[in-house]
């Protein structure tokens, strides 16, 4: 590996830096910056000593030099987790290709044979894993580890985060990404044992990204350390909606996770909603000049997580071994980790994993951030997300804001991003011998007609999308195995005219049973479904937190579309990474029994239980497309899982004034409708969906909506009739129910295939949203989306394409 010496001005680099040292120190434009390590009143002499002697000692390699130069976004990563944490030797190289992966450059840093070095090769992490004479290095090991070498004794150090931090901020490294921090240990307050970590982030300024501190410190008094070394505590929301703290300034909070578990039942100091306001305090605390550092923390991805209380009993044993053995100091921390590896069942250690993966992406994530507002002045460094009163209908508003970011290089970036399924369709349809015979028999053989097509709810919703307009950008997010059928997919999507770039082909030798998803459909002889197999194992088997949040930095989207074929975690991960990054959040419920996944029992919280998605008006979902039966699936789920017993649900559902309406659900959604209960169970549904859209087959569709405050609609007379109910309660974002049932468009007689109707729907409506149209313009057009689809064999007619024009010109209606 080329290395080549510190480039860095100590957290100042890149061009704005090289102005700001030539013209300080009238230094020519091509040398290298100065760091700044002594005062301003030293003199030029010993400065230049300083500098000199530093660029013999610290080595940093030639791509992170040049990355650092060029404020491209660089990830320090701390080797201590290599060398000493027995997690495997490939965990090195596995970091480095997630931190390309996110668009980052990653930058190992550790002591090899008595040099401290930025950009470490895999070859020497391995060399040091096996030297049993690797040791530590924390900030007071580093001069020494250093001072050996220079004097013939060559001695390997794994740096801690404090040495990791030391090294990074001479380097010019901004952010550094690794497990979990060390902190107070408990009875610290007797025995003094407190990291060196702690201290760091007191007078060290970088960014580390951690899952708070290991669970078995005393979480309470790391925290009030922390807040006396003066360095920002901020935990990432994560997709929890945290209540106000009813303090100074009325800030959200969370809780600070305690590394194994989401939760600590602490209320972190500060909270964070996106990688972007984490860059932007970043950026803020370096032009403030404030040299303290700064910790993010991450929680644990909620699939790994282990439950609270069982972690907090296994802690609480392997403590009270460690203590009645004699385990303190540096001894402690590797007996208790042990004893809870064996404690928990090797859940631990997947945990441990999962955790360090998930905060090296957040941390490349926030570099890349930062990288952006480097970029472009920081002059727009607002969040993304929008105003808690804002309507869900003022799209515009929301895409204008959005173009204040720095776009993705190329032509990576998407207006709509699609994560769902994409399959091997094949079609049955009866085909009866006599006339009159629809119907085919069970348990026997049938005759048929036997069509294959791609297809996948995620597909369907992105070519139907992708069709309806040439202005919109779509891409789809998606996995195939590597076999025959998924070969034959990604040449299907390509001749489609889809990009690819984002369908990953799963690696045989790491995922072996991993197939290609599938779909078989039983239809009667009128085309109308019977009964269906899905292998759709491949979606539900696989999460990819990491990896999904790399894909919306990549595209920038200003919609998500996300299918019900995730798991139920997988499904809550890429709506909260949707959400954090500032989209609009639609939801495909798929069928019965995968719709319920959106409401599944809420996880434990702290001292309580409450619901994982947000509600009005920061819901979690913007609009979702349900059936009647999908409809009634999510809503019995919500019901029995307690989402419809919550206090804030209580206060939206009452800011309607629903007494008695049922009046009211006939004359707008006919009786027939009612009395299956589609108007209540669309109501109640809307404070987390508060745009419904239910496909009612030949009864046509019904909108069921939330209007905001100032929604347009409530002022104007013709949309009156439509107007289920106005807010006259004073909650300052609810404005009103609108609801309307919208006839078929055309009665079709002769269908050819149902497979993919529902999703064309979809496809046009979020078309149409992108463009920044209004649902309630969108559906008759949609539908029509949906006739062409009926009369075509595939799931998606390439008629959709005719639209294109009529769904333009309806974006434009107000």
């Amino acid at each position: 590996m080329r290395l080549s010496h510190i480039p860095g001005l100590l957290g100042r680099s890149g061009p704005a830096a090289r102005r700001l040292v030539a013209g300080s120190l009238n230094a020519p434009h091509h040398h290298h910056h100065r760091p700044r390590l002594l005062s301003s009143s030293s003199s030029s002499s010993s400065s230049a000593a300083l500098t000199s002697g530093l660029r013999d000692l610290l080595q940093v390699s030639g791509e992170v030099s040049e990355a650092i130069a060029a404020d491209r976004p660089v990830v320090a990563l701390e080797s201590t987790i290599y060398t000493h944490g027995a997690l495997g030797k490939d965990l090195a190289r596995e970091h480095e290709d997630l931190v390309r992966s996110c668009g980052g450059v990653p930058a190992i840093i550790a002591i090899v044979d008595g040099v401290p070095k930025v950009g470490v090769s895999i070859e020497d992490i391995v060399q040091m894993i096996e030297d049993e004479g690797t040791t530590k290095a924390s900030r007071r090991d580093i001069a020494y580890l250093v001072g050996m070498g220079l004097a013939g004794r060559k001695i390997h150090g794994g740096t801690t985060i404090a040495g990791t931090m030391l090294l990074a901020r001479l380097a010019g490294i901004r952010v550094f990404g690794t497990g979990g921090l060390g902190g107070v240990h408990r009875g610290g307050e007797a025995s003094m044992d407190v990291s060196a970590d702690l201290t760091e982030l007191g007078r060290t300024r970088v960014a580390v990204v951690s899952s708070g501190c290991k669970g078995f410190l005393d979480i309470p008094r790391t925290l009030e350390y922390l807040e006396t070394q003066g360095c920002l505590v901020a935990t990432f929301a994560d997709g929890r909606d945290g209540g106000q703290d009813g303090g100074e300034g009325g800030r959200q909070t969370v809780d600070f996770p305690a590394f194994w578990a989401r939760e600590s039942g602490v209320a972190s100091p500060a909270v964070v909603r996106s990688e972007r306001e984490a860059a932007a305090v970043i950026l803020a605390q370096e032009r403030l000049g404030i040299e303290s550092g700064m910790l993010f923390a991450n929680p644990i991805p909620e699939e790994f997580a282990i439950p609270a209380p069982e972690m907090r009993a296994a802690i609480e044993q392997a403590v009270a071994e460690a203590d009645a053995r004699g385990f303190t100091g540096a001894r402690n921390t590797p007996y208790v980790l042990g004893r809870l590896r064996e404690l928990t069942g090797g859940r631990a250690v997947a945990a441990n994993k999962a955790l360090v993966r998930a905060n090296i992406a957040r941390a490349t994530g926030i570099a890349v951030e930062l990288s952006r507002l480097l970029e472009g002045g920081a002059g727009g460094a607002g969040g993304a997300g929008a105003p808690a009163g804002s309507s869900f209908f003022d799209v515009k508003k929301s895409w204008s804001a959005r173009g204040e970011k720095a776009a993705p290089p190329g032509d990576a970036r998407a207006d709509i991003l699609v994560a769902g399924s994409v399959a091997l369709d094949l079609s049955c349809d009866y085909a009866g011998s006599k006339k009159g015979d629809l119907e085919p028999r069970a348990h026997t053989s049938n005759p048929a007609s036997i069509t294959q097509s791609i297809g996948g709810v995620g597909h369907n919703v992105a070519l139907a999308a992708h069709l309806a307009s040439r202005q919109a950008r779509v891409k789809l997010y998606s996995m195939v195995g590597d076999d025959v059928a998924g070969d034959t997919i990604l040449s299907a999507l390509r001749a489609e005219g889809l990009d690819t770039t984002l369908v990953q082909k799963l690696d045989r030798a790491k995922h072996p049973t991993s197939r290609t998803a599938q779909y078989v459909a039983i239809n009667d002889g009128g085309k109308n479904l019977v009964m269906a197999m899905a292998d759709m194992g491949i979606f539900s088997q696989h999460t990819l937190p990491e990896d999904w949040r790399a894909a919306l930095r990549r595209t920038d989207p200003a919609w998500l579309v996300v299918d019900g074929n995730w798991s139920a975690a997988g499904i809550r991960a890429w709506i909260g990474a949707g959400k954090e990054h500032g989209c609009r959040v639609a939801f495909e419920p798929v069928s019965v029994d995968k719709s319920a996944q959106l409401f599944c029992p809420p996880r434990s919280s702290g001292g309580g239980v409450r619901p994982a998605l947000g509600i009005f008006p920061r819901a979690s979902v913007d609009v979702s497309s349900p059936n009647q039966y999908e409809l009634a699936a999510m809503h019995a789920a919500a019901r029995e899982n307690g989402y419809l017993d919550s206090a804030e649900w209580f206060g939206v559902i009452d800011a309607f004034g629903m007494r008695g309406a049922r009046e009211r659900f006939v004359r707008l959604a006919s009786a027939e409708l009612t009395d299956a209960g589609v108007p209540v169970q669309s109501v109640q549904l809307l404070p987390y969906i508060p745009t419904i859209v239910a496909k009612l087959g030949a009864k046509g569709v019904l909108l069921t909506q939330i209007m905001a405050r100032d929604d347009p609609r409530l002022r104007d007379a013709d949309e009156d009739e439509y107007i289920l109910t106005r807010s006259f309660d004073g909650n300052p974002a609810v404005g009103g129910v609108y609801m309307r049932l919208y006839p078929t468009v055309e009665e079709v007689k002769n269908v050819v295939s149902v497979n993919g109707v529902g999703d064309t729907f979809l496809g046009v409506v979020v078309s149409g949203l992108a463009q920044g149209g209004r649902v309630e313009k969108l559906v008759d057009v949609a539908q029509r989306g949906a006739v062409y689809s009926l009369n075509h064999a595939g799931s998606v007619s390439p008629e959709v394409s005719i639209l294109e024009d009529d769904l333009r010109k309806v974006a434009l209606l107000k």
